[in-house]
């Protein structure tokens, strides 16, 4: 969680007023889109902790397998009293086991759950369900949890729902006949944070600290970052870190001092940073044509056109597509125009041009 969130104070808002605003703001149904490294992440923890100053009790889960049993487990105060549910025996017989729903009865199950909390908790408390990487939970799962959620909120409960999850979301979701109640739901696309936020963001983080920077080191270090959240807080991360170290293994008159030698380093690690912990692991589980396809779109600057990409792996536009469409499916690539394909994760085009066509991938 990094210690201050640039360019997202409007989602916060939305959300405190939602919950203020009592049962029936809209922002009590909340969707937050954004590519990989967004901070759609720390916006749920953030919305969480606003929640909590109100009172409130939050249920953080992550989609996959299980969802929906799982969420039901952790909402009812007494699991073997909710309707629908049964409980198998640990073999141990040391704890209740795993709870058996019968999908049919999953939406009504949650929702008694959830009814049930609420009456545990009290007068002026609610309950916030965030889910993040919602585009992996199963739709028989989301089905149950749209259904749900819908009677609670229908019913003017003190309850509210965040689901984050990548930009297909929106269309996958949304356009899903049974999830159609989803379409009413608060938008919020997490984008690039302006660069001018980033830079007011960096320095008073710096400066408030007794700490000098020139503006030389301030502006290279802002436009370093290209407004991709994650790497704002990478490069905040090193350049802080590399002064530090340089004013303990040769300590200057000056004190207090971030060099343009240390943004220049603190970039450099960042960059690495970045590229080892978000983009190698992407372009590792790729197939080998795959990855082909991605360094034949990195020699563009900007999005490339779906014939050339075929052209440079000399391959037929009917091959080439074969690859398309899986990294489409993945989210790694998008297609902002007929016959063309961009990066949907910022800086892997930087990140295939600077490492060799031979990077290890299974």
């Amino acid at each position: 969680m990094p210690p201050v969130l640039i360019g997202r104070e409007s989602v916060s808002m939305d959300f405190r007023e939602g919950l203020e605003d009592g049962p029936g703001a809209p922002d009590r149904l909340m969707l937050i889109t954004g590519p990989r490294g967004s901070g759609k992440t720390v916006m749920l923890t953030e919305l969480g902790l606003i929640a909590k100053t109100h009172h409130w009790e939050v249920i953080d889960e992550t989609a996959s397998n299980g969802l929906c049993d799982r969420l039901i487990s952790r909402i009812a105060p007494e699991p073997g009293r909710i309707a629908g549910l049964t409980i198998k025996p640990s073999a141990m017989g040391a704890s209740l086991g795993e709870l058996s729903i019968a999908p049919a009865l999953r939406p009504s199950t949650l929702r008694d759950a959830m009814t049930s909390r609420l009456k545990t908790l009290g007068k002026g408390k609610g309950l916030l369900i965030t889910i993040d990487e919602t585009q992996d939970a199963s739709m028989e799962d989301m089905t149950a949890i749209a259904t749900a959620a819908q009677h609670m909120l229908r019913d003017n409960a003190e309850v509210a729902f965040v689901f984050a999850g990548l930009p297909s979301l929106v269309s996958d979701l949304l356009n899903a006949k049974v999830l159609t109640f989803l379409r009413h739901s608060s938008i919020k696309q997490l984008g690039d944070v302006p660069l001018d936020d980033v830079r007011h963001a960096l320095s008073t983080s710096i400066r408030g600290a007794g700490v000098t920077i020139s503006d030389d080191a301030l502006t290279l270090a802002t436009e370093s970052t290209g407004g991709y959240p994650y790497m704002i807080q990478l490069v905040g991360y090193h350049v802080w870190r590399h002064a530090r170290r340089r004013e303990k293994a040769t300590p200057s008159a000056n004190g207090n001092v971030i060099l343009i030698d240390d943004v220049r380093a603190g970039v450099e690690q960042a960059q690495a940073k970045l590229g080892e912990g978000v983009c190698a692991p992407v372009v590792n589980q790729l197939s080998e044509r795959a990855v082909d396809y991605l360094r034949a779109m990195a020699q563009d600057d900007g999005p490339s056109s779906t014939s050339v990409v075929a052209s440079r792996m000399g391959e037929s536009m009917d091959y080439a597509n074969i690859y398309r469409q899986r990294l489409l499916d993945k989210h790694i690539i998008a297609a902002p125009a007929r016959g063309r394909v961009d990066f949907a994760i910022p800086f892997l085009r930087e990140y295939l041009r600077a490492t060799e066509p031979t990077v290890s991938r299974s």
